[in-house]
């Protein structure tokens, strides 16, 4: 039986990984003091009560800890997407606003919590992709329409426009899928989903 003292800790430690209080407390029989300790030798930098991160180390400084590994110690899960309302401007909507600000969909957690340096906003959906795909930006920016600085009676006329180019399938499943009530109503005002005509495949 390995002993669990501070070396023996610091033995299993790897460098970029974020850890939460708990996974930590196999190799420690005090893990408290052994936080403390490693902490203000700097070690490991706390992210907030109970989330510690190993920095890897750089010429030029420590490198911060990965927005992946981070939301995945913090969720205790893997079941989540990381965005941004600036991917919207992926859509080519004319949309010029940038935005500071960095949002999970997840099953568990909602509110803005505070990570070292780092804020990020967990908003709780039932569903939600693995990957961003237009059509699902689409969809989101008219469920956070209330939230955008752009104008959005424009805003919204260039989604609809969009909207027409769009794969009518594609754009219907993501409706179905992730649309808040409000969203598929403000669609099917405008468009007739099942009159769309699917884009021509190339040959």
């Amino acid at each position: 039986m390995p002993g669990k003292t501070l070396k023996e800790l610091k033995r299993h430690l790897r460098p970029g990984r974020v850890y939460r209080r708990e996974d930590l407390l196999r190799w420690s029989r005090s893990i408290d003091r052994h936080l403390k300790e490693l902490t203000t030798d700097g070690t490991l930098q706390k992210l907030r009560i109970g989330l510690y991160y190993f920095p890897r180390k750089f010429e030029f400084g420590e490198g911060a800890a990965d927005e992946y590994e981070l939301v995945r110690a913090f969720l205790k899960s893997d079941n989540f997407v990381v965005t941004s309302p600036n991917a919207y401007n992926q859509l080519g909507l004319g949309s010029t606003q940038l935005y500071n600000m960095r949002v999970v969909y997840n099953q568990k957690r909602h509110g803005s919590f505070c990570f070292g340096n780092r804020i990020i906003t967990f908003e709780r959906r039932s569903n939600f992709p693995k990957r961003i795909s237009p059509e699902f930006l689409l969809v989101d920016l008219v469920n956070e329409l209330n939230g955008l600085a752009e104008e959005r009676d424009q805003l919204l006329s260039r989604v609809y426009e969009k909207a027409k180019k769009m794969d009518a399938k594609k754009l219907s499943q993501a409706l179905a899928l992730y649309g808040k009530y409000s969203t598929r109503k403000k669609f099917r005002e405008i468009l007739d989903l099942a009159n769309w005509h699917q884009p021509a495949r190339r040959s």
